[in-house]
């Protein structure tokens, strides 16, 4: 096929073959979520020592677990012995340590080497065990969740993960008096989606679709309508309708503003996306948060959380008209999504599609990614 020129306010998208190369999928396992800082466990589900949950990390499986002394940890799950998947299991609890299945060497839970069968019968027991400690990952605690990164000299967090809340509000307070790292888990839904997770990506920057696709979504923000998205403008959250009485699927009054959410932030929806994989939902009486964990160049997991104030969660509060409305549109954006994967092998695709004026923002990730899988 020959390539049409653009005319002046339409920009070119990536090719079709990035969202359905593997090449280009192990390129970005390598290079973005092996390298940067990766959205892994909300902290609070690791409530007493012991407790462990595994992620997939790029090409490496990442066992999160919190310390006799109560602080997160995180290594690789891979015995040093014979490379046996130490926790095989998704999420648990363990008392003191962590034993291989395998042929039982034993960590603690600081990832130190502490028994095998035989060891102490070995001459140079005390090196074995200093040098065949399980392999720790970097991780930070931020919003309540823990972030880890398999680069040996990470990107600075402040950086790239905070700064790009900063980036988007105008300013780190914004972010702050949500009290995210203080709030309850109201509901979590994963979703298995049959794309990739660029499209996701892109889907979630723009509002050119909620239109034609998200009602609910856009009779509580109508300027919705016309396909500008929050994330269009440094600073601004989408307004409520007029009478709109909180961020529910009907419109119905939701539970009360946060305690330091100011009153410029009150009835506003403001969106982030913190790359590669987190999109960060903020609204006056809770907050949404998406994890998504690219399997495949055609699969992704997306894990969604729903955090609201503890007493509203203790007190048994009906949650389905405030889950309900992103739920929705969850859902009508990963059908969109999936519709568009098989299309990106498509000859029509093979120089890819265009973004208009509205989608410039999309433009700015396609060049930020380009850039990283050119490092």
């Amino acid at each position: 096929m020959t390539t049409t020129p653009l005319p002046p306010s339409l920009t070119a998208t990536l090719p079709g073959r990035y969202y359905t190369d593997p090449e280009i999928f192990r390129q970005e396992q390598d290079r973005v979520f092996e390298a940067l800082w990766f959205c892994a466990v909300r902290a609070a589900d690791l409530d007493k020592p012991g407790a462990f949950r595994t992620v997939q990390v790029g090409r490496e499986n990442v066992l999160v677990t919190r310390s006799r002394t109560g602080e997160l940890r995180a290594f690789l799950n891979v015995c040093r012995h014979r490379g046996a998947r130490l926790c095989t299991e998704e999420s648990g609890q363990v008392r003191r340590a962590l034993q291989c299945p395998y042929h039982a060497w034993t960590y603690d839970l600081e990832g130190r080497l502490v028994a095998a069968p035989n060891l102490v019968k070995m001459p140079d027991v005390e090196a074995a065990r200093a040098a065949y400690g399980l392999v720790k990952v970097a991780l930070r605690e931020w919003l309540g969740y823990a972030w880890v990164c398999l680069a040996d000299e990470p990107p600075s967090f402040e950086e790239t993960v905070m700064g790009a809340a900063v980036e988007r509000l105008g300013d780190a307070a914004s972010i702050d008096r949500y009290g995210t790292e203080r709030l309850a888990l109201g509901r979590r839904i994963s979703y298995d989606v049959r794309a990739n997770w660029k499209l996701i990506v892109e889907n979630f920057m723009e509002c050119y679709h909620c239109a034609t696709i998200h009602p609910e979504l856009t009779d509580v923000l109508p300027e919705f309508t016309d396909g500008f998205a929050a994330q269009y403008y440094v600073g601004h959250g989408a307004a409520f309708g007029e009478e709109v009485g909180g961020f529910t699927v009907d419109g119905s009054a939701g539970f009360g503003r946060l305690p330091e959410v100011s009153q410029d932030q009150d009835r506003r929806y403001y969106a982030i996306t913190v790359k590669p994989t987190v999109f960060i939902n903020l609204v006056p009486d809770h907050v949404i948060l998406h994890r998504m964990f690219p399997l495949a160049e055609d699969r992704t997991v997306v894990e969604c959380d729903w955090l609201y104030a503890p007493d509203v969660v203790e007190s048994g509060a009906d949650l389905t008209h405030s889950v309900e409305l992103f739920h929705r549109v969850n859902t009508q954006d990963f059908a969109a999504c999936e519709r568009t994967q098989p299309a990106m092998a498509s000859r029509a695709y093979r120089e890819g599609g265009v973004l208009v004026p509205t989608e410039h923002h999309i433009g700015l990730f396609h060049d930020w990614l380009t850039k990283q899988l050119a490092t």
